[in-house]
Formats: structure tokens, sequence, C-alpha cells
């Protein structure tokens, strides 16, 4: 049986930035993965550094939006996180942090975009309210139909192939057992310590973290608990390379749309466009299977990206892959210890690539024994009444 301090179950960004967090600092850290490290949702996502408050939290009532502003705590330390990990790594991610527009196109968009930015502010973050015209200034490419943005100076996007697979290899080099191919069977709580077992060997740890993705509900499983993530299918698209034309982030606040160009030069067209998730022979949702192209989210999702930027029209679409993440039942993540279980750790839900390694470092810090407050917001205990008759 190999001991450890902590056990990670998931090799995706924040699987992997926690085992570097903790392994630098001394910790005994194994890390195991069903597939390859960054395969999954980490892989997938179109690398949007996005710290404006999303459309999904503004689209379902103040409550929520309200709510979902005071993440603006995390978005702060994202922006210093992600400004300084290239350097941290000592190798080039593609991190581009040129600002990030969320447009708007009717005046009903323009006060939710004011409402929006009041929040922000208030919570913090330097965004600022522009008319169309200046919208246009930093964004020549902007359609005359754009009659206001919220304009972030940090928000960006780096490449999201590379990120992952750049702290796997930072957190071997700090010691941490990486275990790629190395499927999860079982999951039991002896005394104070956590066993993992798999086909070809057994794990051991005081604390264990589980950070994957879509696949978090069912690991929880084994030990006995709920974990409200539930799995959903998105839709990106890619055009031919261009010349550098779109520096920017760039989100709407009333249609679906998140588009930035790479630093090869392809543009990449998302914004939470649905995909069809497969199903299993017993009619449940098939994690290891790709879902499929919804056609209306393929034509619609560029139409939003030609009304906001026309030049779209005339660039070639070369490709259109879909992939699974997580929500979370209230649409936060939920990232911290579970209160049914001592030492168990979940992180996982939405914006798990922007706030990625913030989360990471934040749980590396709280398993050491630093309580980070940040976290409060998105802690497992506000479903703690799910494991009320659950846990060990």
């Amino acid at each position: 049986m190999r001991k450890s301090d902590v056990l990670i179950v998931g090799g995706g960004l924040i699987g992997c930035a926690t085992a570097w967090y903790l392994a630098r600092e001394g910790a005994k850290v194994t890390l195991l993965d069903s597939g390859d490290f960054g395969m999954g949702a980490s892989g997938q996502n179109a690398g949007s550094l996005h710290f404006q408050l999303e459309r999904r939290f503004l689209e379902n009532g103040d409550a929520l939006a309200e709510q979902a502003a005071r993440i603006a705590a995390l978005s702060r330390l994202a922006i210093s996180d992600w400004s300084s990990l290239e350097a941290d790594l000592a190798t080039d991610l593609h991190i581009t942090m040129n600002g990030g527009l969320m447009v708007a196109e009717t005046a009903e968009e323009c006060a939710l975009l004011e409402r929006k930015i009041t929040r922000e502010n208030a919570e913090g973050l330097q965004t600022r309210m522009i008319d169309g015209d200046e919208a246009r200034q930093i964004a020549p490419y902007l359609s005359e139909a754009i009659c206001a943005a919220g304009y972030s100076p940090d928000e960006g996007h780096a490449d999201a192939r590379l990120v992952t697979h750049a702290i796997a290899i930072a957190a071997d080099k700090a010691g941490a057992v990486l275990r790629p191919r190395c499927r999860v069977q079982s999951i039991e709580k002896a005394g104070r310590r956590y066993v993992i077992s798999t086909a070809e060997e057994q794990f051991a740890a005081s604390q264990i973290l589980i950070a994957c993705g879509a696949w978090s509900a069912h690991v929880a499983a084994m030990l006995n608990l709920h974990i409200p993530l539930f799995p959903v299918g998105l839709l990106m698209n890619a055009t031919e390379r261009v010349a550098q034309v779109v520096p920017h982030l760039v989100q709407h606040v009333g249609r679906r749309l998140s588009m930035k160009q790479t630093h090869s030069g392809n543009l990449l067209i998302g914004g939470g466009w649905p995909s069809r998730m497969a199903l299993d022979a017993e009619g449940r949702f098939a994690l290891y299977r790709p879902p499929g192209v919804i056609e209306s989210s393929l034509r619609d999702n560029l139409r939003v990206a030609i009304d906001v930027a026309p030049m779209i029209a005339t660039i070639s679409l070369i490709r259109s892959w879909t992939g699974i993440t997580a929500i979370s039942a209230d649409q936060l993540p939920i990232v911290g210890e579970i209160p049914a279980m001592p030492g168990c750790w979940v992180a996982g839900g939405g914006s798990a690539f922007t706030l990625g390694p913030t989360f990471a470092r934040l749980i590396a810090q709280s398993m050491s024994g630093k309580k980070r407050e940040e976290l409060e917001i998105v802690a497992p205990s506000r479903f703690s009444h799910l494991n009320s008759f659950m846990g060990q």
C-alpha cells in the first residue's frame, strides 16, 4: 500500500495544481486519473479568463446575480495567480490578458450591464461601463450595433491544452506521484485514513481531494456522499488562422457568446451553447462518450459572433467540438472540505478554468491548516442537508 499525506482523484487543472502546490511545500501527494492528465474539461474548454460576472448568473434573477458577485474576491486573487503563472512555471502558456469586453446591443441589455458593473465595482473589480463608440475605439472589429460594453482590463485567455500539462510536469518535478490511466475502483474510510483501491494497487492518505469534474459525483458516491454536480455538454468552434485582429476576450451580456483569438491565429467561438449528452445502455448520461452537436447551437452561436463582429462572416470555420463539464445545483462552484466527512475535499463546478489555479492554491493552504475564508462562498457546507443521512 502506497501511503501519502494527500490523495487526489482527478488529473485536470485543479487536481494537478493542488498536487503542485502541496508537493513544493513538502507534502507527500499521489494524483490519480483514469485517463491522461488534462484530457477532460480542463483540456476541452476554450481557455477563457473571464473575471466579469458571467451571463449565466445574470439570466436567472437578481438573487443569484447578487450571490455570484461575491465570487469577485476569488476573481481578484485569480487575476494575480494567472499574471504570475508563466513565471512560476518558467513556461510559455500563451496567457494573454489584454482586457475583456462584455457587449450589449439593446437598451434592456445596457441596463443589465450597468447593474452587473455596479455589483462588480462594489466587490472590488475594476470593470467600467463604456459606450459603443469607446468600445469600437478599443476593439474596431465590433459592430455598429454595439451600444455599450463592460470593460475589464485584466480579462484574457490561455491555451487550455498547455496549462494542465505544464502544471503536471511541475508537480512531478516537485515530488508528487502521478498515476495516469489508473482508474479508482473503490474508496473506503478506515479510521482517519482514506484508502483507494485500483486494479493494481492500494493508496492511503489522511486527506483526499475529489476533483474529477463530471465524474466527481460518482467518485463521491463510493464514500456514500452526495455532491450535487451535474454533467452538461457544451459546444466550441474554431476558425481558420487569420492575422491577429481580436486581442480581447469578448462576451455578450444578453446572448451566449465567448470569443477570443489564439496565439496561432484561430478564433475560438463558444459561450455556453449546449450539445446533446450521449446515453448509455441504461439510459443514463454517458460520461465517457463525447456529446453530439446540436445544429441549432452551432448555427445560433455563429450568428451571435457575426452580429457582434461582422468580419467573422468572412472567415472559414474549420472545426467544432464538444466537451463535458459539470455545474452545481446553484451554478456556483463547490470547493472545500465536506462537513460530514472531515479530510474529504471536493473541487468542481463552473469557472473551474478561470479560478482553477486559485482554487488549487487555497485548497492546498487549507489542507495544510491555513484556513482561507475566501472559499466560504463556494463551500460544500451549503449542501450539507443532502448528506444528513449519508456519510460513514
